[in-house]
Formats: C-alpha cells, structure tokens, sequence
C-alpha cells in the first residue's frame, strides 16, 4: 500500500512539472523570439507526461503499449517531415488522430461503465465523443481541402445550416437521454456515428479563405474534448493540457474572426469564398501594367524604403529563402526593408512567421499589420509576394464585397506597389482585387520563388 502510494505520489509530481511545461510552451509561443523554447518546453512536457503515464500502477502488460508507441512514431516522423507549405494540413491531421483517440477512448470507456455510470461522468463522456467525433472527421475535411483532394471552395446545398443543425441536435438529445438513461446503450453508436457525419458537414461548406480560423477552432475542440476525457479518466495532466489548448484554440479563433471582420456563425455556416462570377468576368476588360523582373529590380535598388507582404503564394513556391537573398541584398545597399504580417495570411495561424522564420529572416524585421499599416504612406515599394484577400482595398470601399470591413494591409497607400502573381485570378475568397488595376500597381507575373530569384540577380546576386 505505501509503495503504491509513493508511486502515486511520483506520478502526480511529473504531471504537476509536466503542466508547468505546458503553461510556459503557450507562454513562450506568444513571440517569435521565445517561441524555440516554448516548442522544446512542450515536448519535454509530452515526454514526462507519456513517462507519468507509463508508472501507472494499472498497466498490467507494456506489450500493446510498446506496438503503440512504435506505430505512432512511425507515423508521426513522416509527417514531422514534411514541406513547410504542408503543415497546415499536417497540423489538421494531427488534430484528426488526436480527435480519433479521445473518441475511441470515450467509447471504450462507455462500454465498459454502462450501465452503472454517474450523471456527470456520462455528461462529459457524451461532450467527450460528441466534440470528439466532429473533430475527427472535420479535421479530415479540412486536410483535404488544404491539400487539394478536395474542393477548396465551399460545397454547399440547399438547406444545410438546417440539415447541420438537425444532426447536431439529434447528437445533443440522445447524449441527454442517455445521461438520464444510462441502461439505453442502443443510442450511444448514434451519438457517435451523429457526430462523425456532423463534421463533415459542418466543414464542407467552408471555403479556403477560412481554413486558418477552422484550424484554430478545430484546435480548440480537440482541446476540450481532450479536457472531458481527462474528467472520464480522472487524470488531471489531461484536465490540464486540454483545457489550456482548448481555451487558446477559441481564443485564437475569436482573435482571427476580429482580424477578418466577421463572425464565427460568419465563418462556419457563411459559404465564404464561393467565386464572384460578376467579378471574374470584368477583369479581362480592365488594363494592368506589368513589369519585368529587371524593370522591378532598377525600382527597388532606387527604393529607401521597401515593405515586403508574404502571403500564400510564397508559400506554394517555397519562396522564402529567395525572399532571405532579397532582403540580404538590399539591406547591403541601404534600403531599409521590413516585413508586413497579416493575422490571417496563408493556411493557419503564423504561417507566414513559420516560413520567414525558417529563412532566418530577423524577427526585429516582421511587423504585424496595426503597427505597419501607418507606414505604408511613406513606403517607396511595397512588394507582394503572392498575398490576395488581404491586400485588397475593396474591403475599405465596396460595401457589396464579401469581405467589406476586413482589416487589410493599406500597400495600395505606397508609393509603388509591385505584386508577384501567377495570374490574375481571384483568391480564397473568389474575388477580384482592384489593386491590380491602380496606376501605382504594377503586375510581376510568375512563379514567385523564381521570379525572386530573378530579381536577386538582376540586383547583383547570386
């Protein structure tokens, strides 16, 4: 009995450093400069905290955990792996196989109770594989979507918000039913199979544009799923962890939805991101001014000051070591250069600071958009590296526009605008950007990382 008790005792302090650990990863993440050491804080978290589990005096056979653990890690080291223009996906399908977890486990757990279960345990087993289930396949959507094996426009039909919400409500009242009538075990794979087939639906109808607020709310529903199995299991490590990642999950979705002017009803049942034809079809008609990457090299060497916007298209070239030689090379030459971040740029949330950051780019040079936006009219060039939505003035000015009241970057304010695109098509949110068409525009079709690259030796590079 005393040395299960010391054991015990054991196990409770590495989970209490183990939650340490947890608080100071968020803690560090919140800036650049530290976020290295919240990313090793929280993995020496997860170690003691898989190591606190392992002391568990429950645990009879390590075999099955031993197989565990060596699938996982062979799952888990290709997809840590992967291109930085993947992990926004990666990260999807991580909340995917954590979701899937919680929702096995919360299954298990209620087979093995039933029918001597308590009212609380069964209210939050029933939230654990509700929030879990729609979080399993809505991450699976949202991976597909970002990956391209699915539509990245919104799928919709007529009638959905409504069909959405029926299946929501028929997964809330059986879980009910099921907390008052714990002996109706008939109900509870419909609770299950409700879910599973709610998240789908539920992220289907979401364009591309809003991938990075889903996968922040996604984030948090796996957090909080996370939370309600650590009330089923009664380890507190669990309470810990997933109340902090849910709560910052939600936090950052509200935080993102501000930063788009919209709300989350908005982002979940809006359709956003459906192509405006009317759009489209006027952009043929209206004239741009192009350039060539020579003519857009003489105009920066000339420039004192130079903003540079990433955004997705950066990404999609794997242009950000490229974008390290430009900065290089003009700051040798004096030009002050500084990078604009918009809060919803690419994929996910910091996306754009994950890939500057891994071209070494100073965290001193990146500047979010409220401190840079009063900036912009004493800017010689503003280059936009493949940034859409979030440059586009029609959010300012045309009341009609989807995203009207969206806070952008103001680049159109500076002196010259160069913008590096494939083409002229519009971006996630399926409309045209009038910024393309201003005097002060000029147009550098290409592949970003090569046209770039152009510029870098036009410049005198290598």
């Amino acid at each position: 009995m005393n040395e299960f008790a010391g054991s015990q005792h054991v196990i409770e302090f590495i989970y209490l450093i183990a939650s340490a650990l947890f608080i100071l990863s968020l803690k560090w993440m919140s800036s650049p400069a530290t976020a290295r050491h919240g990313i090793l804080a929280g993995e020496i978290g997860m170690v003691l905290a898989i190591a606190g589990t392992l002391l568990h005096h429950g645990i009879v056979d390590y075999k099955w955990i031993a197989v565990g653990l060596v699938l996982g890690s062979g799952i888990g080291i290709p997809l840590g792996m992967v291109h930085m223009t993947a992990v926004p996906q990666r990260t999807a399908l991580s909340h995917a196989f954590g979701a899937l977890c919680v929702t096995l486990v919360g299954t298990a757990e209620f087979y093995l109770r039933t029918p001597n279960v308590p009212k609380f345990m069964m209210s939050v087993l029933s939230m654990e594989v509700i929030l879990g289930g729609l979080t399993f396949t809505g991450s699976l959507m949202a991976a597909g979507k970002l990956q391209e094996i699915l539509p990245q426009r919104p799928i919709t039909y007529k009638g959905q918000n409504l069909v959405n919400f029926l299946l929501f409500g028929v997964a809330v009242g059986s879980a009910i039913y099921l907390v008052l009538h714990p002996e109706a075990k008939q109900l509870f794979p419909l609770v299950v199979g409700v879910s599973l087939v709610f998240g789908i639906l539920l992220v289907i109808p979401i364009g591309g544009a809003d991938m990075p607020t889903v996968i922040s709310l996604l984030n948090g529903y796996a957090g909080l799923s996370a939370a309600a199995m650590g009330f089923v299991l009664q380890n507190k490590l669990l309470i810990i962890a997933g109340a902090l990642d849910g709560s910052s999950g939600l936090i950052l979705s509200v935080i993102m939805s501000k930063a788009m002017n919209r709300s989350f009803s908005n982002v979940l049942f809006g359709a956003f991101g459906q192509v405006q034809v009317a759009a489209a079809g006027g952009q043929e008609a209206r004239p741009v001014h192009s350039a060539t990457a020579e003519e857009a090299a003489a105009i920066l060497a000339a420039a004192n000051k130079v903003v540079i916007v990433p955004g997705y298209g950066m990404a999609v070239a794997q242009a950000q070591h490229k974008v390290r030689e430009l900065y290089d090379i003009l700051s040798k030459k004096g030009v002050d250069v500084r990078f604009a971040i918009h809060p919803v740029a690419g994929r996910m949330p910091g996306h754009m600071n994950v890939l500057l950051a891994e071209a070494d780019i100073p965290y001193d040079r990146l500047i979010e958009m409220d401190e840079i936006n009063g900036d912009f009219p004493q800017t010689d060039v503003a280059l936009v590296i493949g940034a859409n939505d979030v440059t586009n003035p029609a959010a300012r000015t045309d009341t009609s526009s989807p995203i009207y009241g969206m806070p952008i970057l103001d680049v159109d304010k500076a002196h010259t605008v160069m913008v590096i695109k494939r083409s002229m098509s519009p971006g996630f949110a399926g409309i045209d950007n009038p910024l393309y068409y201003l005097d002060n525009t000029l147009m550098l079709f290409g592949d970003a990382k090569q046209f770039v690259g152009a510029i870098v030796r036009e410049l005198g590079g290598h």
